[in-house]
């Protein structure tokens, strides 16, 4: 049997650690840490039984009502994942569109020359969002380009990508989509209903609120069926791995079972919260309250609402001269509060994510440590530098 929980009920962590304000690793509930007290023989009927369902329950999220999609669970972190599918989707002689805005997609790129696979790349910086008329002139002027990915949820930036008119460029263009959506997928709506893609990868430790241990792909049955032979790699090959799922219900490989364990309880929990529509009112909630909260001390988010993403929140550091970040986070932390260092190249900044097993109540508590922690610093606004708003200036409103 696994842990019961309390849908609406959030408690502190047990053990008295930090709140995780990050995109993953993060805060989880307690039923879920406590799934991984027992053991699990990986061949066995039972553990076949809750593999089954995470991927049963992670296509209902996905809304695969037409059951043109498999999902394949893979070992690893979400790097892990990302590689996989690009790994087996990408047939040795295609082409991809990289959009980039941020860590992650200069990751993909960095990928992709490991893999040998011809990309071309359109590189936004640290956080303009690719557009759909970029891509359109992208893919009218490479007729070689076969595929297109973007990242969901830039977490560099706390960026939200515009992946429906992204999508809808790509096949008006006769191209095929793929989507990291680590940090989205659960919360962001993602509907095969609604958007059009070939796959996309996720990971057990965002917004689904398990613990790290693998990542999983879900895909068009026809796009794995095709992808035989495609992979560079024994153990992230997504063609095998479904295979031998679907032949023996079994990973093929050692699977991270307290992990699954754990992933099924928050699976269950996710769901219970009213699926990714419940989890998103949520996380929209933590950050409307949190960013109120933090501006009011004077804070700026580097973004402007329209592309705050309910993940995580990108704050310029602020301008008086005794802010030093090393010592905010430090206090912080000792408040009960782990937050981000920034991403960026052009100005300094840290990250607040909004994501967890957290609620508006928590998100003003890490408001009222944030204000507690300028006044130990004897800073007295938070305020930006100009040279901070300048940059802001140039993302379109």
């Amino acid at each position: 049997m696994l842990p019961h929980w309390k849908p609406n009920q959030f408690l502190a962590p047990a053990l008295g650690e930090p709140y995780l304000l990050t995109p993953g690793p993060l805060t989880t509930d307690y039923a879920v840490k406590q799934a991984m007290l027992r053991d699990w023989g990986s061949w066995d009927d039972d553990f076949r039984a809750m593999t089954a369902e995470m991927r049963e329950r992670l296509l209902r999220v996905a809304g695969d009502d037409k059951h043109e999609f498999d999902c394949v669970p893979i070992q690893g972190s979400g790097s892990f994942a990302v590689e996989a599918m690009l790994g087996t989707f990408l047939p040795k002689d295609s082409k991809i569109l990289v959009l980039m805005n941020g860590a992650y997609g200069q990751r993909i790129v960095q990928t992709l020359n490991y893999l040998g696979r011809a990309h071309s790349k359109i590189d936004k910086g640290d956080y303009l969002p690719p557009r759909a008329e970029e891509v359109a002139q992208a893919l009218d002027a490479d007729p070689a380009i076969t595929h297109v990915i973007v990242v969901h949820c830039e977490t560099s930036s706390g960026i939200l990508n515009p992946v429906a008119e992204i999508s809808e460029v790509v096949y008006a263009k006769g191209r095929k989509l793929l989507v990291d959506s680590m940090s989205a997928f659960g919360a962001v709506d993602l509907s095969v209903n609604k958007i059009r893609y070939e796959a996309m990868v996720s990971s057990a430790n965002k917004c689904i609120e398990g613990v790290p241990g693998f990542g999983f792909v879900i895909a068009r049955k026809s796009v794995l069926e095709a992808s035989k032979g495609n992979c560079h790699s024994l153990s992230l090959d997504i063609h095998e791995q479904w295979a031998t799922m679907n032949k023996t219900g079994q990973w093929r490989y050692t699977p991270p079972t307290h992990v699954v364990a754990a992933f099924l309880v928050a699976l269950r929990m996710h769901d219970a919260e009213g699926g990714a529509e419940g989890r998103l009112a949520r996380y929209t909630n933590n950050r409307d309250v949190m960013v109120e909260g933090m501006r009011q001390l004077g804070f700026e988010t580097l973004l402007r609402d329209r592309w705050l993403s309910p993940i995580i929140v990108t704050f310029f550091n602020p301008a008086h001269p005794n802010f030093e970040f090393s010592r905010f986070y430090n206090l912080m932390k000792a408040k009960g509060f782990i937050i981000y260092p920034g991403k960026l190249t052009v100005v300094d900044s840290f990250r607040v994510g909004c994501i967890g097993r957290m609620d508006a109540n928590i998100m003003r508590q890490v408001v009222a440590a944030a204000a507690d922690s300028l006044a130990e610093m004897d800073v007295d606004t938070a305020a930006p530098p100009a040279a901070a708003l300048d940059e802001r200036a140039k993302l379109a409103a």
